[in-house]
């Protein structure tokens, strides 16, 4: 299987970034879920920051409206992966 690297630039509003630090303060208390797998060592920022692109790109997947994808998706890069 080919593997590609792809590196989104996004913007984000103050309450997304609010929720995404209400979300990892919540997630602090449950060090047993799955969501910690992988996530050693970040940052609470680094923890914020890749919560919002979850939200932004999956809400994009799963509810397809290019007006969304024009504000918040500002722009994408892709290469192939070694």
């Amino acid at each position: 299987m080919k593997t590609v690297e792809t590196t989104f630039k996004l913007t984000y509003t103050p309450e997304q970034y609010e929720k995404a630090v209400e979300y990892i303060e919540d997630m602090k208390k449950h060090p047993k879920r799955v969501f910690w797998q992988g996530k050693e060592g970040k940052s609470d920022e680094e923890l914020i920051y890749s919560h919002i692109a979850h939200r932004i790109l999956s809400g994009f997947y799963n509810n397809y409206d290019p007006s969304f994808a024009r504000r918040q998706i500002v722009d994408m890069v892709n290469r192939k992966s070694a």
